[in-house]
């Protein structure tokens, strides 16, 4: 078999189970093990498996990966329904407050359907749709204009242009990644500009991500992880995480996915939360 047949099977196999160990494709392939190490090597270097200890596993998503909001909307069901819980805590009746897009921030439009007198301001078509289906005669809900990404917002320069008018007490914002140095992050250029836009208008900002958020990091960032008055996540959140977001934002607040409300409140020095 030659090095290109070889890598090829080698690559299907990785795909279809997720990882393969050196040992086992030489024995299957009758090769070397540095035969079988110098082919991963190769899709290594093509971007197309991630070399580990022993042998390969499938590439982790790009920068500007972007699921599609179905994709997303049935990861970490508990700790979005919990954050979503303890988030809608913070709306107070005539509000008035943006929202995101995001499956997080979904999940707390549909515990904001029956909040009076709420303005809802928002780039998600999906939490447009729910408050609109749902919500209070007496609500009222903006959507933005824009151009539709994968994850159902809308972004670029009319969404950009319609929320610099507005002044707004609350912005929930969903994100895709959070690192120390990048801070909050998106896979999509647009709606990272959309997103800031968003923080502007706001007097306050709220961050709702949960730990499988940590360590991720889209191509652009949206802000530092400063700029967020509180961030809401699940307690399942590493402790090099709660460290860092402790020193950075406002206030933690951290919730129990099989307890939806039940908070642990992490404040630093900034205060706490409205």
């Amino acid at each position: 078999m030659l090095a290109q047949q070889r890598q090829v099977a080698i690559l299907e196999r990785v795909r279809s189970t997720g990882g393969v160990r050196v040992s086992e494709l030489a024995t299957e392939f009758g090769v070397s093990d540095m035969t079988i190490r110098r082919d991963l090597e190769a899709l290594h270097e093509r971007g197309l498996l991630a070399k580990v200890h022993g042998g390969a596993t499938t590439a982790g998503p790009g920068s500007t990966d972007e699921p599609g909001f179905h994709a997303k909307s049935v990861r970490q069901l508990p700790e979005k329904a919990a954050i979503a819980d303890r988030a809608a805590q913070l709306v107070r009746p005539g509000a008035a407050v943006a929202l995101s897009a995001g499956t997080t921030t979904a999940e707390l439009a549909r515990r904001l359907v029956d909040v009076p007198g709420l303005t809802v301001v928002t780039n998600s078509l999906p939490v447009a749709e729910i408050l609109h289906a749902g919500g209070r005669p007496g609500q009222t809900v903006v959507l933005t204009g824009g151009v539709r990404t994968p994850s159902d917002a809308l972004v670029g320069p009319l969404a950009v242009g319609a929320v610099r008018s507005l002044h707004l007490d609350l912005l929930f914002l969903g994100v895709h990644g959070i690192t120390e140095r990048a801070g909050f992050t998106t896979p999509n250029l647009m709606e990272a500009e959309t997103d800031r836009a968003l923080v502007a208008a706001a007097d306050r900002l709220v961050v709702l991500a949960d730990h499988t958020k940590w360590g991720t990091v889209g191509i652009s960032s949206i802000v530092e992880l400063a700029a967020a008055h509180v961030l809401v996540s699940d307690d399942r959140l590493p402790p090099p995480a709660r460290r860092v977001l402790g020193e950075h934002v406002g206030e933690l607040i951290m919730v129990k996915a099989t307890g939806a409300g039940r908070a642990t409140r992490t404040p630093t020095s900034e205060g706490t939360a409205p």
